[in-house]
């Protein structure tokens, strides 16, 4: 008999998810290539493990050895406390929306002061949060300074270079590593609490980068973000996987758009059933910390067209509620007093 088409009831225990093949993830079968020295390695593509390799020339012929620009980078983040990478794998999942919201949720801590770099090149939507998508940088003889949402929370994007809002960036990765390179390197930050880097999807050039250039000045980790239903889970184990091979620290997940909640009788649907136990489940199997769920509300898209933040706007909101959690657990993970970032209501 064929199986059933209809919609599969959520799942909460993950032993329910392994003995049910309908609900279970799926499995790799193709092996990962095994002993890769690494593109920087002084024997990319001549070891024997790289025979066969389809980017065995382009290793071979890549600079070797350290970049000669890692200490000045090393130099000019010597005044950010902690670095915090905002990954998932998956497109969609509201990475972008998720920073924007998070930085305005250390923002109301007046006493710290918050940064925010868009690496995300082709597709640079956080000046458009924030509020500031007309403004250019500008240039002084200590570097470039970030363009400023507010007293205490700053902003770096290539979309404060474009001559216009709708202009493409076509690039390569090499030139898009450029410019993140340059991001770290030029802008002049300061002394700064936290530095969130919002990131495409995927694990590839603008990752690896980030980290090969933050890696020497410190990064906390990363935070997870998922949406609950399989298609998104299947990207974000990929980028766990990326994250411990990279060697950086999974400091949590966070489970988005976990149901709609109704902004007149705050009553939550869900919209995206968490067929395979969604992110608590996750979280779970992969060992990491869960930091929480934040509930899909219409104002939060309303308040990032307009560029205004939905704390100052909907702070009793479930979603704001929500993202304090987040930011407290957020703070138990990379060390510090939950209450010194996040002091309860």
């Amino acid at each position: 008999m064929a199986p059933s088409l209809e919609e599969p009831e959520p799942v909460q225990d993950v032993q329910d998810v392994l003995d049910n093949p309908l609900k279970s993830r799926p499995q790799l079968v193709a092996p990962e290539p095994e002993h890769c020295p690494g593109p920087e390695s002084e024997k990319a593509g001549t070891a024997d493990s790289c025979a066969g390799c389809p980017n065995q020339a382009i290793c071979a012929s890549a600079p070797k050895g350290p970049d000669p620009d890692i200490p000045l980078i090393s130099a000019r983040l010597s005044g950010v406390r902690h670095k915090i990478l905002v990954l998932s794998g998956k497109g969609g999942v509201g990475k972008s929306t998720f920073t924007s919201l998070l930085a305005h949720a250390f923002a109301t801590n007046e006493d710290q002061t918050v940064g925010i770099m868009d690496t995300d090149i082709c597709g640079p939507s956080i000046p458009k949060m924030m509020g500031v998508e007309a403004e250019t940088i500008h240039i002084s003889s200590t570097g470039w300074s970030p363009v400023w949402v507010a007293d205490n929370l700053g902003v770096m994007s290539i979309q404060f270079m474009l001559p216009n809002r709708d202009d493409a960036v076509i690039w390569r990765g090499p030139k898009k590593n450029g410019l993140i390179k340059q991001f770290l390197k030029e802008v002049e930050w300061g002394n700064m609490d936290f530095l969130l880097v919002d990131t495409p999807p995927g694990t590839s050039d603008e990752h690896l980068s980030v980290n090969s250039f933050l890696k020497e000045s410190g990064i906390d980790g990363a935070i997870m973000l998922t949406t609950p239903q399989e298609v998104a889970l299947l990207d974000v184990r990929k980028e766990i996987d990326f994250c411990r091979k990279a060697g950086i620290r999974v400091l949590g997940l966070v489970e988005n758009m976990s149901g709609f909640v109704c902004p007149n009788c705050t009553h939550e649907s869900q919209i995206f059933k968490a067929t395979t136990g969604g992110g608590a489940a996750l979280a779970k199997e992969m060992g990491i910390p869960f930091l929480g769920e934040v509930p899909l509300d219409p104002r939060i898209g309303m308040a990032c067209d307009y560029g205004e933040s939905f704390f100052d706007h909907y702070p009793e909101s479930p979603a704001c509620k929500a993202l304090r959690g987040v930011v407290r657990g957020l703070a138990s993970e990379i060390g510090i007093d939950p209450q010194l970032v996040m002091p309860d209501d």
